[in-house]
């Protein structure tokens, strides 16, 4: 789970209480600051942490004082030294590291590895260091946080190796930032309750315009994203992962279906494919109903023979999808079966979704509304 620390150690002085108190309303981790006394009058939700200009003083960790107390590291001895203390019983023992050069990189990469927390500052805007430095504490039990300049590079520093920092330390220059950091780190996407599907019939539906999403990832074999004509119920349409004939596979894309047709995102909001473009951001789900949020990199929409899939759910749900007539367009079944839309036939048995929310521009509404 990842976790932020407000720095407002240059946060305008007439700022610092209502940032502070958002950060609180948040529930973002930490808070952090160059004056202990400053600290000390923070409630205990959240945790006060000492980043000195200087030495720490002697008792820093007494009473009331901070719970952290990050110690700047600029060589070999001062590293050593926090790798002691933690030797020694302190589980708190916070290195902050300045990465400048190979020098400084390597001691973040030590401290990464060995201290319970790892504060790391990258001169370069390169996010190269950072990959070196999580590539280093990889199997380590501490905690890596990095400091970003802004919420824009914290979107980016989560996602570096696939995994990102644990943590992340950010001087808002006011309160709307940090919202926009604690919506960053809450947004992750759950995983949906998939059901079976039986199929009740297979129509040829003439020619119309159907939508391929190419994404900026590679699908797994049982991935792909949930297309349907009604927002009631969807069907898992597999990515062209798996091999076809005459032409390579592209694991990228998911010949998804007409341009019609609604897909299930994110936040239980759906879109038109006719929506989608490159930027846009799409929901990949797998067989077992895990799901992460997808980058679209381009839309192709082109006119096409169409097929039109009917079935229906356990509890009668009616669900109905219109798809590219052709034999490469996969949808999956129960198990991850790869199943090609052209061999469906009466009987056969779909993964899918069917949500109970009725829909207005894709937001659930609590309204009537009939889709046949």
């Amino acid at each position: 789970m990842k976790f932020a620390w407000i720095d407002i150690r240059s946060v305008a002085p007439e700022q610092v209480a209502a940032v502070v108190d958002a950060a609180v309303h948040a529930r973002l981790d930490g808070i952090v600051d160059s004056h202990a006394e400053v600290l000390s009058t923070l409630p205990p939700t959240v945790r006060k942490v000492l980043l000195p200009k200087g030495a720490a003083p002697e008792d820093a960790t007494e009473g009331e004082g901070p719970d952290l107390v990050a110690v700047t590291v600029t060589d070999e001895q001062e590293l050593n030294a926090l790798r002691l203390r933690f030797l020694a019983g302190d589980k708190s023992a916070t290195a902050y590291v300045e990465v400048t050069d190979q020098r400084t990189l390597d001691l973040a990469c030590g401290a990464a590895a060995d201290l319970p927390y790892t504060v790391v500052r990258f001169r370069d805007p390169t996010k190269i260091p950072l990959e070196i430095v999580i590539a280093a504490a990889d199997r380590s039990e501490g905690r890596l946080i990095c400091e970003v300049g802004s919420v824009e590079e914290a979107e980016i520093v989560v996602g570096v190796l696939e995994k990102g920092s644990e943590g992340l330390l950010m001087a808002p220059s006011g309160v709307d930032d940090v919202f926009k950091l604690a919506e960053l780190l809450a947004t992750k996407t759950e995983p949906l309750d998939l059901t079976s599907l039986t199929v009740e019939s297979i129509e040829h539906s003439g020619m119309g315009d159907r939508v391929c999403v190419d994404t900026c990832t590679h699908f797994e074999k049982d991935e792909g994203i949930l297309v349907g004509s009604y927002a009631h119920g969807f069907v898992l349409c597999v990515s062209e992962t798996h091999p076809l004939p005459y032409m390579p596979t592209r694991p990228f894309r998911v010949n998804a279906g007409a341009l019609h047709s609604y897909t299930f995102g994110a936040d239980n909001r759906t879109n038109y494919l006719s929506e989608l473009q490159a930027g846009a951001t799409v929901l990949g789900v797998g067989a077992d109903g895990r799901t992460r949020r997808i980058a679209v990199g381009r839309v192709k929409l082109e006119s096409r023979p169409l097929l039109t899939i009917k079935a229906t759910s356990p509890e009668g749900v009616e669900v109905s999808l219109t798809v590219q007539d052709d034999w490469h367009v996969r949808v999956l079944g129960p198990g991850a079966a790869v199943l090609n839309v052209t061999e469906l036939k009466a009987g056969d048995q779909l993964l899918g979704y069917t949500p109970t929310d009725k829909r207005h521009v894709g937001w659930p509404v609590a309204e009537f509304c009939i889709e046949k």
